[in-house]
């Protein structure tokens, strides 16, 4: 039997990974199709007028754009596969990789990896007191904030947030990231600077993210409860402390596992709405300044990169169910 079970969740394993390697296949097969029916000419973003004709049929042989749809994908599948995503149209000399890999994903990454980690470990520890007092006043009025929080629209938070505390009260930049190249005396300077322009959308990132997750514990820690082995627990004399965050807590983390894996996408890609509003130098704002010059490259090199994360995570969230629920076979 155990030898069953060894081979069969190898073979799922296995399947898992071909699945995920067709799935990718596929989505950079879309995502060179969606942005050839898109309406407009990418050429009117990058040829101006007054340019000679010479210049402009040089311009449009060096982004391909003079090819057919077949030649075109043909060259994209294997520059892509070279590590090649093109040329910015906006910037004509910088790479995409550069454009999307550079201060712009380091600013995202620290952002949403900020606001996401302070949200999970506070959805999560309030979920769990919340569902051990159900029905008291710290349960529904935790529930209605993370509610109340959790509806309210992005950017009318932050927009909020920038007239207390910016306009009016002057505790936080009123807009963007630290200006590139601005010298600081030593790297705590540096991230003193950093931090201060981050607490804006930091705020309305984190507000927006924890009350999935609250939700999400609460409900599970309430199912979980129900199970024999907490009445085991009880009656065995257990702390309730050590019933809540050794045995609830525990066994509710497989709900958050595929939670997590969900929004793992918007730690790379960012919010768009919120970088907007705080002039947030990420791949957010990238990709809405990029939607506005139709700057095809650079959406699907951010596109690609955003669907190879959510593809890379669900499979990731496979495997640590295999892990963590020993009642998984195959």
């Amino acid at each position: 039997m155990a030898l069953r079970t060894t081979v069969g969740t190898r073979r799922y394993i296995v399947n898992r990974v071909v699945q995920t390697l067709i799935i990718w296949f596929l989505i950079v097969t879309l995502n060179f199709i969606i942005f050839r029916i898109m309406p407009g000419d990418p050429r009117a973003s990058i040829i101006e007028q007054g340019m000679p004709p010479e210049l402009r049929q040089a311009i449009v042989e060096r982004f391909g754009l003079d090819k057919t749809l077949l030649e075109q994908y043909v060259l994209y599948i294997v520059a892509l596969f070279q590590g090649d995503m093109g040329f910015s149209f906006s910037h004509f000399t910088e790479p995409v990789w550069e454009t999307i890999f550079g201060f712009r994903f380091t600013n995202t990454f620290v952002l949403m990896g900020a606001s996401m980690l302070v949200a999970i470990i506070i959805g999560m520890v309030m979920g769990v007191v919340a569902a051990a007092r159900r029905g008291s006043k710290i349960d529904t009025g935790s529930t209605v904030v993370f509610l109340v929080a959790y509806s309210m629209p992005v950017f009318w938070i932050g927009l909020l947030i920038l007239l207390y505390l910016g306009f009016n009260f002057g505790l936080i930049p009123l807009a963007g990231t630290i200006t590139r190249g601005v010298e600081h005396a030593n790297f705590i300077e540096y991230a003193a600077d950093y931090l201060h322009h981050m607490i804006g959308p930091w705020i309305v990132l984190t507000l927006s993210f924890i009350g999935g997750f609250y939700l999400i514990m609460r409900d599970s820690v309430l199912d979980v409860f129900t199970q024999d082995y907490i009445l085991a627990a009880e009656a065995k004399g257990l702390k309730e402390r050590t019933i809540l965050y050794g045995h609830a807590m525990r066994n509710a983390m497989l709900p958050m596992i595929s939670v997590i894996a969900v929004n793992m996408p918007f730690l790379i890609s960012g919010a768009t709405m919120t970088e907007f509003v705080f002039s947030w130098s990420g791949l957010g704002l990238l990709t809405y300044d990029s939607v506005l010059a139709a700057d095809y490259p650079v959406l699907q090199g951010v596109f690609l990169f955003l669907a190879t994360i959510t593809v890379i995570s669900n499979f990731i969230a496979d495997m640590l169910y295999l892990r963590l629920d020993p009642r998984i076979t195959y």
